[in-house]
């Protein structure tokens, strides 16, 4: 069997989906289970990861290939010739 090390920054990036998931869970169950007494922090909390989950719709990569950049000139005078040298 084969280890690979996973690097610190994955393991960060896993857990804080994990906390942020967990949030908006228990957001979404409070309000769902006793909507009396959750307040705005649920609320914003359910919303926001709501309007999250829209996100990957609408910020889809393009099937084209990415323009390519381009160089920038000056434009010269005309009759103007080239500067001093």
């Amino acid at each position: 069997m084969v280890r690979r090390r996973v690097p610190l920054v994955t393991l960060t990036l896993i857990a804080v989906g994990l906390v942020a998931g967990g949030l908006w869970w228990w957001a979404v169950l409070r309000l769902l289970l006793v909507p009396g007494e959750s307040g705005a922090v649920e609320g914003a909390i359910a919303a926001g990861g709501w309007g999250l989950s829209l996100l990957p719709v609408h910020v889809a990569a393009s099937s084209r290939p990415p323009a390519r950049l381009t160089r920038a000139w000056r434009r010269h005078r005309s009759g103007a010739g080239s500067g001093p040298s």
